[in-house]
């Protein structure tokens, strides 16, 4: 697995990789994290995540070049059969990778879409905005059906800014002004609609009563309910990982999970009264594609069964 650790060194991503992978039997886990300016070796917190879940070997190499060792191996660092987490910078070793190896969520920048309703408190709704909106790249959007409290997040989240240290507040003001947005739609369906063609990384439901919308939700990596069950412990400790689709990918794919994993090996036993029931038919599909030793192989058997 990589672990982010330039801007912000995330023992998060290694617990929320390396517990699932424990829990589904993977027996060797291997980290690569970027190592410090000042001790050359991966972030303090890092190594202790590492120390703590119980991490087999971690190695202070960072970027693409990380994710292109754990695919091919080097002398030092092993070839892996999956690769379980990332950052937008490791993307770029992503390609070759899949010729050696699983790339499971190699994330790219965070996409958060929070869908609020009239009764939302605006301070709530800016602020999961902008606990989005400081990381590197992300984009915060929020969906409403009310001008007032489109209005006042906007005048929250400028009040928030000015609370945030200078980097972070520079960050987030970034995301929100070249990537963020509030949008005024006429219903709760509407949003729903926009949130599914959007895939969003997380999907934030602030509203007063979110259960009946969960059914109507296709594409999410996530989907926080009401405004106590905010994105930011989904981040940290309400699990099962942080690890999750990006940039649309919630269409077809899933966060990290127990079954990223695991495999399946399929298993095919027949007697001989199955052979018989289903061997025609094998035998007539491969006549039909032209794969005549396919049908000979059949053929064979079903004749020496008369």
């Amino acid at each position: 697995m990589y672990v982010p650790g330039g801007a912000a060194p995330l023992p998060s991503s290694l617990i929320h990789a390396a517990v699932p992978a424990q829990v589904a039997g993977v027996r060797e886990i291997v980290v690569c994290s970027p190592p410090q300016r000042d001790s050359g070796l991966p972030a303090q917190v890092v190594l202790a995540a590492a120390e703590l879940v119980g991490v087999d070997r971690v190695f202070a190499v960072g970027g693409a070049q990380a994710i292109g060792a754990l695919a091919y191996g080097t002398a030092s660092i092993p070839q892996v059969d999956l690769i379980a987490a990332g950052q937008p910078l490791c993307c770029a070793g992503q390609t070759p990778g899949f010729r050696r190896c699983r790339d499971r969520e190699l994330t790219r920048p965070d996409r958060t879409m929070v869908i609020a309703e009239a009764g939302a408190d605006p301070r709530y709704v800016a602020a999961d905005l902008l606990a989005q909106a400081e990381h590197v790249d992300a984009s915060a959007i929020l969906l409403t059906d009310s001008a007032e409290l489109a209005q006042a997040v906007q005048q929250e989240i400028g009040r928030q800014l000015e609370a945030l240290p200078t980097t972070n507040a520079q960050a987030a003001a970034e995301a929100v002004s070249q990537r963020g947005g509030i949008v005024l739609v006429p219903d709760l369906a509407t949003a729903l609609t926009l949130a599914n063609e959007y895939g969003p990384e997380h999907l934030c439901l602030l509203l007063a009563d979110p259960w009946p919308l969960v059914g109507q939700v296709r594409n999410a990596g996530g989907i926080f309910l009401g405004e106590q069950s905010f994105e930011v412990l989904g981040d940290y400790v309400a699990g099962p990982s942080h690890i999750m689709p990006t940039e649309g990918t919630a269409r077809y794919a899933s966060p990290v999970n127990v079954d990223h994993f695991r495999k399946v090996i399929s298993l095919v036993g027949l007697n001989a009264s199955g052979l018989r029931r289903i061997g025609p038919a094998a035998q007539q599909l491969a006549e039909a594609e032209g794969l005549y030793a396919h049908a000979a192989a059949v053929r064979l058997r079903l004749e020496d069964m008369e």
